[in-house]
């Protein structure tokens, strides 16, 4: 059964249940209401009744007003005697109930009786000597009950059923976007275009489904994008040193008469080419990574203490680059190793970029890492494009490297509530300064 059915479906069952509701309701309440009527007649005319010594004669009943009913008369002696009018030759039943109320042990009461097939509706009250019961027929009342079922029958059927087609109208236009957004899925599923856009619009349940709908659609579109970007990025920064290391293993197994020094070269060099492919592999899996592994929690470490250890590493890295500290115990939040590969890459940048005897400043107060390096600085037209993935300056293509180490530092960055920039320093070089989330302990506390 279909979404729209089902809403029809309840629609007309919710109000089938209220139909039947007022239904009985309304019923209940005009059955009360005339059955109410014929007792305050029984009681009026009883009491009108004129009746002579129990035994001797009966009584008679004033005739009511306009005509109107008089009723059926009979006295009940506390024996189980009966007496009635002249000419009433019909007996009205007697039960226990009303013995007692012959007898004075209980009081008056109402009851619905059938004589020769009439419904009667009989007040047996206590009189002297006995009780006077006095009936009236149904007959009236059961008719205006069953015109009155027949008529809310006819009604509850045909509201129900007027329910039912409104809810298969109200439904079709109620789930007409739920409608569209299956249609765009089943489309989206088939075809896999992520371009594609349900564009529901309106600020209710539908309307916000759809928009976030969308917003998935397009983050979905940019990941597949990214994820294109960075293999077609990938296969072609892969490619270089794949070259290289396999031309110089062909080299050698070609030539095994090659002298040590040739053999040598061509070792160094597939040896350079191994460690930068190793590298640009770690870089991948790192860029790859893209948060869809979960972060380790975050602790408080010493900030300070971990460019240090970075510094050391840079150092043996570039023994020509000189590195200059300074640095100030601060303690922050985050993931030590995850800052480590950050201000590696920022220091390693700047030592690439440094002249050989250069010096590189590394700064660190507070929760800021800043480092400054010597070197040429960098292009106006770079700058914007530095922290994205896989640029890389038209004069550092001859360099080592596969420009991800500074994308890299921004996602680091963006993990720890924080942001890099970098700019030109007004006397030359380049500085980069990595913020992090604010230092949160006392530095004793580490």
């Amino acid at each position: 059964m279909s979404f729209r059915a089902r809403v029809a479906l309840a629609a007309a069952a919710a109000v089938a249940v209220a139909v039947v509701g007022i239904s009985i309701g309304a019923y209940v309440l005009v059955r009360d209401s005339l059955r109410d009527e014929v007792d305050r007649s029984l009681s009026q005319r009883s009491v009108r009744t004129e009746l002579a010594p129990f035994g001797r004669r009966f009584g008679t009943i004033r005739p009511p007003a306009f005509g109107g009913a008089a009723g059926y008369l009979q006295l009940v002696g506390a024996d189980g005697a009966t007496l009635r009018p002249p000419g009433d030759d019909v007996p009205l039943p007697v039960d226990d109930a009303d013995l007692a109320v012959a007898r004075g042990e209980s009081g008056a009461r109402y009851a619905d009786v059938e004589v020769d097939g009439i419904h009667l509706r009989v007040l047996t009250r206590p009189v002297p000597g006995g009780a006077l019961q006095l009936a009236r027929p149904l007959e009236e009342v059961d008719a205006s009950l069953s015109r009155l079922r027949a008529a809310l029958l006819v009604a509850g059927g045909a509201g129900i059923a007027l329910a039912a087609l409104l809810g298969l109208v109200v439904s079709r236009t109620a789930v007409a976007p739920l409608g569209r957004l299956a249609d765009e899925a089943e489309a989206i599923g088939a075809t896999g275009d992520l371009t594609r856009r349900v564009g529901i619009a309106g600020t209710d349940e539908i309307g916000r489904l759809g928009h976030r709908f969308d917003e998935m659609l397009a983050a979905l579109e940019s990941s597949e994008l990214a994820r294109r970007q960075l293999v077609a990025d990938a296969s072609h920064e892969l490619r270089t040193p794949i070259a290289t290391v396999r031309t110089n293993v062909d080299l050698l197994a070609r030539h095994p008469d090659l002298s040590p020094p040739e053999r040598d070269a061509a070792l160094e060099t597939a040896r350079a080419q191994l460690e930068e492919l190793s590298a640009l592999v770690t870089d991948l899996v790192e860029v790859a990574r893209d948060g869809s592994e979960p972060a380790a929690p975050p602790e408080a470490f010493r900030l300070d203490e971990v460019v240090g250890d970075a510094v050391g590493r840079v150092e043996r890295a570039y023994p020509a680059i000189r590195f200059s500290v300074e640095h100030e115990p601060t303690v922050v939040d985050g993931v030590a190793d995850r800052v480590h590969r950050a201000v590696s890459n920022l220091l390693d940048n700047a030592a690439k970029w440094s002249p050989e005897g250069g010096v590189v400043e590394v700064r660190v107060r507070g929760a800021e890492v800043v480092v400054r390096d010597h070197g040429p600085g960098i292009d106006p037209d770079d700058l914007p494009h530095v922290f994205e993935r896989f640029y890389r300056a038209p004069t550092a293509r001859s360099t080592p490297g596969s420009g991800l180490g500074l994308a890299i530092v921004q996602r680091v960055a963006a993990e720890h509530g924080g942001a890099v920039t970098a700019e030109n320093a007004a006397d030359g070089g380049a500085r980069f300064a990595l913020r992090l989330g604010p230092a949160d302990h006392p530095v004793g506390s580490v």
